[in-house]
Protein backbone atom coordinates (compact mmCIF):
# COMPACT_ATOMS: atom_id res chain seq x y z
CA UNK A 1 0.00 0.00 0.00
CA UNK A 2 1.30 3.33 -0.91
CA UNK A 3 2.00 6.04 1.97
CA UNK A 4 1.06 9.34 1.95
CA UNK A 5 2.14 11.95 4.57
CA UNK A 6 0.05 15.06 5.48
CA UNK A 7 1.49 17.96 7.17
CA UNK A 8 -0.10 21.31 7.68
CA UNK A 9 0.95 24.71 8.96
CA UNK A 10 -0.89 25.61 11.86
CA UNK A 11 -2.67 28.40 9.89
CA UNK A 12 -3.62 25.89 7.32
CA UNK A 13 -4.94 23.22 9.34
CA UNK A 14 -8.11 23.57 8.93
CA UNK A 15 -7.55 23.80 5.23
CA UNK A 16 -6.13 20.31 5.10
CA UNK A 17 -8.63 19.24 7.51
CA UNK A 18 -11.27 19.85 5.13
CA UNK A 19 -9.68 18.89 2.06
CA UNK A 20 -9.04 15.68 4.01
CA UNK A 21 -13.14 15.20 4.77
CA UNK A 22 -13.62 16.03 1.50
CA UNK A 23 -11.37 13.78 -0.21
CA UNK A 24 -11.49 10.73 3.17
CA UNK A 25 -13.04 7.83 0.56
CA UNK A 26 -9.43 8.33 -1.92
CA UNK A 27 -7.47 8.33 0.97
CA UNK A 28 -8.88 5.30 2.40
CA UNK A 29 -6.38 3.32 -0.14
CA UNK A 30 -3.11 4.84 1.52
CA UNK A 31 -1.28 4.10 4.40
CA UNK A 32 -1.48 7.91 6.00
CA UNK A 33 1.10 9.36 8.31
CA UNK A 34 1.39 13.25 9.60
CA UNK A 35 3.31 15.42 11.78
CA UNK A 36 1.76 14.96 15.76
CA UNK A 37 -0.33 17.79 15.50
CA UNK A 38 -1.84 17.14 12.13
CA UNK A 39 -2.48 14.12 12.65
CA UNK A 40 -3.76 14.22 16.12
CA UNK A 41 -6.63 16.52 14.78
CA UNK A 42 -7.42 14.44 11.65
CA UNK A 43 -7.68 11.28 14.10
CA UNK A 44 -9.78 13.16 16.28
CA UNK A 45 -12.12 14.55 14.04
CA UNK A 46 -12.51 11.68 10.87
CA UNK A 47 -12.35 8.48 10.60
CA UNK A 48 -9.12 7.71 9.56
CA UNK A 49 -6.36 6.47 10.63
CA UNK A 50 -2.93 8.93 10.45
CA UNK A 51 0.17 7.26 11.71
CA UNK A 52 2.36 10.55 14.03
CA UNK A 53 5.77 11.05 13.40
CA UNK A 54 6.76 14.13 15.04
CA UNK A 55 5.92 17.34 15.47
CA UNK A 56 6.82 19.33 12.82
CA UNK A 57 9.07 22.65 14.40
CA UNK A 58 10.67 19.77 16.85
CA UNK A 59 12.14 17.76 13.76
CA UNK A 60 9.50 16.37 12.07
CA UNK A 61 10.06 18.01 8.94
CA UNK A 62 13.64 15.71 9.16
CA UNK A 63 11.64 12.81 10.18
CA UNK A 64 9.81 12.90 6.85
CA UNK A 65 12.73 13.34 5.09
CA UNK A 66 14.67 10.66 6.72
CA UNK A 67 11.78 8.24 5.73
CA UNK A 68 11.27 9.44 2.16
CA UNK A 69 15.49 8.66 1.68
CA UNK A 70 14.53 5.54 3.52
CA UNK A 71 11.63 4.73 0.18
CA UNK A 72 8.87 5.06 3.19
CA UNK A 73 7.01 7.56 1.48
CA UNK A 74 5.40 7.93 -1.98
CA UNK A 75 3.59 11.18 -1.52
CA UNK A 76 3.65 14.22 0.26
CA UNK A 77 0.55 17.11 0.90
CA UNK A 78 1.75 19.42 2.78
CA UNK A 79 -0.68 22.89 3.01
CA UNK A 80 2.36 25.20 4.03
CA UNK A 81 1.53 28.72 5.10
CA UNK A 82 3.61 30.71 2.83
CA UNK A 83 2.84 34.46 4.44
CA UNK A 84 4.61 33.37 7.96
CA UNK A 85 8.32 32.95 8.75
CA UNK A 86 9.12 29.65 10.41
CA UNK A 87 11.83 29.14 12.64
CA UNK A 88 12.72 25.67 11.10
CA UNK A 89 12.70 27.09 7.84
CA UNK A 90 15.54 25.34 6.99
CA UNK A 91 13.85 22.09 7.77
CA UNK A 92 11.00 22.76 5.77
CA UNK A 93 13.46 23.43 2.58
CA UNK A 94 15.35 20.09 3.45
CA UNK A 95 11.97 18.29 3.09
CA UNK A 96 11.40 19.93 0.03
CA UNK A 97 14.40 19.03 -1.53
CA UNK A 98 14.80 16.16 -0.35
CA UNK A 99 11.31 15.10 -2.08
CA UNK A 100 11.98 16.84 -4.99
CA UNK A 101 15.41 14.94 -5.56
CA UNK A 102 13.65 11.85 -4.60
CA UNK A 103 11.09 12.10 -7.66
CA UNK A 104 8.31 12.46 -4.91
CA UNK A 105 5.22 14.28 -5.46
CA UNK A 106 4.75 17.09 -3.25
CA UNK A 107 1.31 19.14 -3.02
CA UNK A 108 1.61 22.54 -1.01
CA UNK A 109 -1.78 23.66 -1.49
CA UNK A 110 -4.88 22.00 -2.30
CA UNK A 111 -4.85 22.19 -6.39
CA UNK A 112 -1.95 19.97 -6.27
CA UNK A 113 -2.92 17.76 -3.64
CA UNK A 114 -5.91 17.13 -5.91
CA UNK A 115 -4.11 16.22 -8.51
CA UNK A 116 -1.78 13.91 -7.21
CA UNK A 117 -4.12 12.20 -4.94
CA UNK A 118 -7.02 11.76 -7.13
CA UNK A 119 -4.99 11.39 -10.93
CA UNK A 120 -3.95 8.01 -11.88
CA UNK A 121 -0.95 7.40 -13.54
Amino acid sequence: MKTIALVAHNNQKTNLLNWVKENQKALEGYNLIGTTNTSQLINDLLDLKVQPFGHGPSGGDILLAARILQGEVDKIIFFIDAETPHGHEHDIQTLIRTAVLNNIPIALNRASANLIVLERP
